[in-house]
């Protein structure tokens, strides 16, 4: 098959969407098929072609609602002139997706749409960009959701679209399963002895760190680190993270608690090293649809606790593996989500001198991430489901 996936950013661009479309291109690649990807140029990419993924760059920035910016007239040309058997468009409301859906009834091939959870819904500068959202959504040949109960399913399901269909994210085996060799303890200065509180997630203001450090900053425990490992993000809340970090480890509190709070931005290798040595993982975000980074929490043995933002909640009753932190929710604007500090910092101190209970969930995670949420294993529903369009003429 000769497959085109369309993201705002990709490879070396970092981030969950990121991830998430280079996973299902490069595995589909190794199965055999042609793999495209649209993308926004950056100067960090060296290669047009990275582990067989062939990548086409576009000077092009907004979306819709704010405008779009640059080579448009060039992406336009490329999608009504490649002979691709399927499109893929990777999340709403950035041009990758905005560009296509101007021209969709007019681009061959089978089309199909992984919305990644409209997080503009609520937003009253959207409102006709999603009034317009349904006559797009049944244009495609199929809709893929990574949860069965969030706002962009509930809002496809409200809107009549019937071409549905459910594939969640995952983590790969051959990062999880492989022993990486790499002492991440002895690499960052975290003593073994030392109960390790993972956060991983950009700076981008959202993702909760501000509260992941309350909470830890509050728990009554000994003898902990709590690692922040993220991406700067023009903007974001890498400075405060780090002024933070700073503060916190040179308070002489820490002389009796011997805490300690670290932030990084590590190479994905050593990431994966960090999800594999970490006792817990701590995720307080204020807005996702489905978090990656849970199911690598299975992948790794690693227990969590998330704020109930996008489907963790559905996360954790697949897994087993979890626990939802108390969540207030803003159903206006962004539709936020922001964790209760102190309810969660007793589940944290809970948490962390029960290791039987850590060690079930942990048991229970892995268990059912190598039964169902392997890339390998999506990559495979993926394929066959672009398979069945292709036969669908």
């Amino acid at each position: 098959m000769k497959i085109l996936h369309t993201v705002e950013f990709y490879d070396p661009s970092v981030g969950g969407m990121q991830e998430v479309v280079k996973q299902l291109s490069e595995r589909l690649v190794k199965i055999g098929h042609d793999v495209t990807v649209a993308t926004s140029k950056i100067p960090e990419r060296k290669e047009k072609i990275t582990n067989g993924v062939k990548i086409k760059e576009f000077n092009i920035s907004g979306n819709y609602v704010r405008g779009l910016k640059g080579d448009i007239g060039e992406y336009v040309y490329f999608l009504l002139n490649s002979k691709f058997d399927i499109i893929t468009t990777f999340a709403a409301q950035q041009w990758a997706t905005d560009g296509f859906l101007t021209i969709i009834d007019k681009v061959r091939g089978k089309k199909v749409f992984v919305p990644t959870g409209f997080s503009g819904l609520y937003l009253p500068e959207y409102k006709e960009y999603f009034e317009k959202m349904g006559d797009w959504m049944k244009q495609y040949d199929m809709n893929i959701f990574l949860s069965d109960d969030y706002r962009d399913i509930n809002f496809a399901r409200k809107n009549g679209i019937k071409k549905i269909i459910l594939i969640p994210n995952g983590a790969g085996e051959d990062e999880f399963l492989t022993d990486s060799k790499i002492d991440i303890r002895k690499k960052l200065g975290i003593s073994e002895d030392h109960f390790l509180v993972l956060h991983v997630g950009s700076h981008t203001g959202m993702k909760g760190h501000r509260e992941a450090f309350e909470i830890f900053k509050k728990a009554r425990i000994k003898n902990a680190t709590f690692l922040i490992v993220g991406n700067k993000l023009f903007g974001g809340c890498h400075l405060s993270c780090s002024l933070k970090s700073k503060m916190f480890n040179n308070s002489i509190f820490r002389y009796f608690d011997q805490k300690k709070f670290i932030v990084k931005e590590l190479p994905r290798k050593e990431t994966v090293a960090t999800y594999k040595t970490a006792d817990l993982f701590l995720f307080p975000s204020n807005i996702e649809c489905s978090p990656i980074v849970l199911f690598e929490c299975m992948a790794a043995k690693t227990p969590f606790l998330v704020s109930d933002v996008g489907n963790s909640k559905e996360i954790i009753n697949w897994s087993n593996s979890g626990i939802l932190l108390p969540t207030i929710k803003d159903h206006k604007g962004y539709g936020l989500s922001n964790v209760k500090i102190k309810e969660s910092v007793k589940i944290l101190e809970d948490v962390y001198y029960n290791r039987k209970r850590r060690s079930e969930m942990a048991e229970n995670g892995f268990k059912v991430w190598k039964e169902k949420y392997s890339w390998e294993k999506i990559a495979k529903q993926y394929e066959d489901l672009y398979g069945k369009l292709i036969k669908n003429v």
